[in-house]
């Protein structure tokens, strides 16, 4: 037999105002239903300890878009290329920002490639690895369609469209192409497209067709619907019928995502383009008042009422012209002459265009002092911002090399295998190992070249690091480096010129150490 309700264990404790806390259902259900009712009560308290769910008086915009990030790219990717363009072709900070990033991912040579084919034995083969650098090197003088950009061109150009446009497209065309010429004797070329080729628009749920790319059922894309023209061109008019299909297979996507199962990617500066529009336009109206304060301004002041003849001052058109020196001998009783002082320019721009660059370069995961050209501080704050930030480049260069560098070099070795081009000994390399490398991105610099050679330096005296990794680290390749080393040595004994460098002379004299330099 269960107890009365006034005794039940699971009524409401006598503590509990539920006619203030409860609404009248949680009344109605407390009297007939009480153990329900105290559940109910219970999951609302749990809920409101998630404060930032809750709307308040002091804070009310509560993000509650849970669309999936397909849905948000379809909705906003076009504008926020278009914005991100807009700025770097008219802001200088954002054009700084973009530019520093393509430095520091892709720089001056584009990431660069070191063969390392292997034997059975596990050893890197230098003779095949010096055949493919040779292949290589010549590939990468012409290695796209228009023969207009060279390789580390071409790099830079698809990482600029990749983080502005938050992705970029490329096109591998192998042998016999109707109407396309080779640049080099390897039969591999790039076509770079931009990202309004693929169209955010096309959708297909029959075809699995989704903004431009169909996928199978585990979202793997499978080819590509591309515009044949750019559909931003004056004189074309792209539609359905302009497009063509493409393997995926052929095709190189680089996109920035941050969403899983995202097919199209989002630009670099999203997150900030409200802030560098903002910039741009206070800059703009400083400017603006700075000019006008330049120009020098003042007023009339009619002194007191009594003193003010309206006739007078009606009839009379004055018409005053600054010089210099100049006397005013022509002002009615009681009027003086004012200069106007419109505060500009304002001393506070500094501080508060600094403020703003700061969380700019946050946003666009640069560093505040390449984005503001500051570089002030000592030697310490500066190699502390520097080494934070370059693990930052560093994972874009990843990124940027896998998506992009990997496969073309992984394709130019299979066609350099495939057309005859190399002379590989298969009693001596594994060919599992053919297309292996090593993919160098950009050194760190130096801040302070002196203590960062001692560093080096005494880690390879420790036996930490090795010398062919320090040339790495560096940029250089080690084969390279030792190549140019020994052949100069070898110049440099035969014309009996001696120098500290060389340890076989025992005449050199090695130079003092200099003093540390004081820390800034």
């Amino acid at each position: 037999m269960r107890p009365p309700a006034a005794q039940r264990s699971d009524r409401p404790a006598p503590g509990w105002d539920l006619g203030r806390a409860a609404s009248a259902l949680d009344r109605t259900l407390s009297i007939a239903f009480p153990r329900w009712a105290l559940k109910r009560m219970q999951a609302r308290a749990a809920l409101k300890a998630y404060e930032a769910t809750e709307s308040t008086r002091t804070r009310r915009r509560i993000a509650r878009d849970n669309r999936s990030g397909d849905e948000v790219v379809r909705s906003g990717g076009t504008s926020l290329r278009a914005q991100a363009r807009h700025l770097e072709r008219n802001h200088d900070v954002a054009r700084g920002a973009l530019t520093t990033l393509v430095q520091n991912i892709v720089g001056p040579q584009g990431v660069g490639i070191e063969p390392q084919p292997r034997t059975w034995d596990g050893e890197i083969h230098d003779g095949l690895a010096k055949q493919m650098l040779e292949v290589w090197r010549d590939w990468t003088r012409r290695p796209e369609v228009t023969w207009q950009h060279d390789w580390p061109q071409t790099q830079r150009l698809m990482c600029r469209s990749w983080i502005r446009d938050g992705e970029a497209l490329g096109q591998l065309l192998e042998g016999q192409v109707p109407f396309l010429e080779h640049g080099t004797d390897l039969p591999l070329s790039l076509e770079l497209i931009e990202a309004d080729l693929l169209p955010l628009d096309h959708n297909d749920p029959a075809r699995r067709i989704r903004q431009g790319i169909e996928h199978n059922a585990w979202r793997r894309p499978l080819a590509y619907h591309l515009y044949k023209t750019h559909p931003g061109d004056l004189y074309t008019s792209a539609g359905w019928r302009d497009l063509k299909r493409v393997s995926a297979e052929r095709i190189l996507h680089l996109k920035l995502v941050d969403r899983i199962h995202q097919f199209r990617g989002v630009s670099q500066f999203a997150s900030v383009l409200m802030r560098l529009d903002d910039i741009k336009e206070y800059e703009d109206a400083e400017r603006v008042a700075a000019k006008v304060a330049a120009s020098m301004a003042a007023a009339i002041v009619k002194g007191t009422p009594d003193l003010y003849d309206p006739q007078q001052a009606s009839s009379e058109q004055r018409d005053l012209h600054f010089t210099a020196g100049m006397i005013f001998d022509d002002l009615l009783p009681g009027e003086t002459v004012e200069s106007i002082d419109a505060k500009r320019p304002n001393p506070q721009v500094e501080n508060f265009r600094s403020g703003q660059l700061r969380a700019a370069a946050a946003g666009v995961d640069v560093s505040y002092s390449s984005l503001a050209r500051n570089y002030d501080g000592t030697y310490s704050s500066r190699r502390q911002e520097l080494v934070e930030q370059w693990v930052g480049y560093a994972v874009v260069t990843q990124a940027f090399t896998a998506q992009f560098v990997r496969p073309v070099w992984e394709r130019a070795v299979a066609l350099m295998a495939v057309t005859g081009m190399l002379d590989i000994p298969s009693a001596e390399v594994d060919p599992a190992t053919l297309n292996d490398a090593m993919y160098r991105g950009q050194s760190m610099p130096w801040i302070d070249p002196w203590r960062e050679a001692q560093a080096w330096e005494k880690l390879e005296q420790s036996g930490f690091e090795s010398g062919p990794e320090i040339i790495r680290r560096r940029g250089g390749n080690p084969r390279d480096v030792l190549e140019q080393e020994a052949l100069w040595r070898r110049q440099l004994r035969e014309r009996d010129v001696v120098v500290t460098t060389d340890p076989n002379n025992e005449t050199a004299s090695t130079p003092a150490a200099p003093d540390p330099q004081p820390e800034n």
